[in-house]
């Protein structure tokens, strides 16, 4: 279960890379054309911490943002 948050189950979503050439419209160019798609993939923000769960501490893999609303409680 690696890239997943254990606090609120965030994982990789699939995206795409645009390759755009030409010069804008606006800018006084014919406009921009699509000359290449390539799949990526949008990674989330994990940091491993140690917390305490059930009173336990313990490794868990978490969101930054998770960790910033307090989510979850740090071991010292």
């Amino acid at each position: 279960m690696s890239k997943i948050c254990e606090i609120c189950g965030k994982k990789p979503v699939a995206g795409r890379t645009i390759v755009r050439r030409g010069l804008a419209k606006k800018k006084g160019g014919v406009g921009q054309k699509i000359t290449g798609i390539n799949p990526r993939r949008f990674l989330p923000n994990l940091k491993t911490v140690r917390a305490f769960i059930n009173g336990v501490p313990k490794r868990v893999k978490t969101c930054v943002k998770c960790l910033k609303a307090g989510k979850i409680v740090k071991a010292v």
